[in-house]
């Protein structure tokens, strides 16, 4: 892998992952731009014991721009985009960042006595998985997969470095139906300043286990689905692919590496080898379900940056709000106001039905 990081016209960074070393990214970028905006504002939730960021900036990023606008694609002479020229994989600062370093002083310490605010710290950064518009994360070559890995554990490396960060989280969105604003093979990277409120649960619940039992609640949790078998959609040598017992979206796999690690960094290169052909199996067995395109979500779980860590677990969670063809899952009354999932697909259904994928 080749790295090149560059500066963009406004300051932010980019780099450049290549699969060949001989790579030359020299291209400058040209255009006049506006500085990028300051951070988001982080107000707390006394009720629920949460931060929420308020990103009014955000109301103005690019929205679904024909293909020929997409700022994702390199640079050409007719449209000037964010990436000044080809590339294999890159990764640069958004444009329009939920969190951010340029932070600045909020005009008080509270909105009520209740809830105090600060500045949204943190980093947020697009990853394009290949400069071609038109193709998927699920077409993409094992090679160009594996050089997507090694750019997430740069990004987690680095930015679990910054003072700070207590997670860093790796994710893609696809489909309009999840809510994507650009149609380009893309994903984020958030460097958080707080742990979210699924970390929260999700340490919380292994802190007990380990307290009890003396062991790492994922691992059991793992091991148990493996010598089961009733809920294994694939596994290698390296991974296995489940549908967890309590599923709360009508397909949803975690794909969870044999041994345990904290983060995507801690891979080695046979498991970040034998992962980039498990996850493209996956993927495509996805796809194949309802013979089209299938809006996901794809979320590395990485341990907190700080303290826990030996109580994390890496796995990536695959989710689709799709339960039938032209049918999808949404987060009504119970999901959304109280947050209890009913899934109208029981995961053992689920498991069938992604077996039994031709591929």
């Amino acid at each position: 892998m080749k790295r090149t990081p560059i500066t963009l016209a406004d300051g932010r960074e980019l780099i450049y992952f290549d699969e060949n070393d001989d790579a030359v990214r020299e291209t400058v970028d040209r255009r006049e731009l506006p500085p990028p905006p300051a951070a988001s504002q982080l107000r707390y939730d006394p009720l629920t014991d949460e931060w929420v960021a308020v990103a009014a900036h955000r109301q103005t990023r690019t929205f679904l721009p024909p293909a020929n606008e997409c700022p994702l694609d390199p640079s050409t002479d007719a449209f000037q985009t964010e990436i000044p020229g080809d590339y294999d994989v890159v990764v640069f600062e958004n444009r329009f960042p939920s969190f951010s370093a340029r932070t600045v002083d909020s005009p008080g310490d509270s909105i009520t006595d209740l809830v105090p605010i600060k500045p949204g710290f943190g980093r947020c950064e697009v990853v394009c998985f290949t400069s071609d518009h038109h193709t998927a994360f699920t077409a993409l070559p094992p090679s160009r997969v594996r050089l997507v890995v090694d750019a997430w554990a740069d990004r987690t490396a680095e930015l679990s470095q910054v003072e700070g960060i207590e997670q860093v989280f790796c994710f893609e969105n696809r489909g309009v139906e999840i809510g994507v604003t650009l149609h380009h093979p893309h994903g984020q990277i958030y460097a958080y300043p707080f742990l979210p409120p699924r970390t929260v649960a999700m340490q919380s619940a292994a802190r007990r286990h380990h307290e009890a039992t003396g062991r790492n609640l994922y691992a059991d949790v793992l091991a148990a689905e493996i010598k089961a078998g009733d809920r294994v959609v694939a596994s290698n040598e390296f991974w296995t692919a489940y549908v967890p017992a309590a599923a709360r979206w009508p397909f949803e796999v975690h794909l969870a590496p044999h041994r345990q690690v904290a983060d995507i960094p801690a891979l080695t290169s046979d498991e970040r080898d034998a992962f980039a052909t498990i996850y493209l199996e996956i993927l495509r067995r996805f796809d194949g379900l309802f013979d089209g395109p299938m809006p996901y979500i794809s979320a590395w779980h990485q341990a907190p940056v700080n303290s826990g860590r030996e109580l994390g677990y890496l796995h990536l969670q695959l989710f689709s709000i799709r339960r039938a063809p032209g049918k999808l899952k949404y987060l009504a009354g119970s999901e959304s106001a109280m947050g209890v999932f009913i899934n109208d697909v029981t995961p053992e259904q689920a498991t069938t039905m992604l077996r039994d994928v031709a591929l």
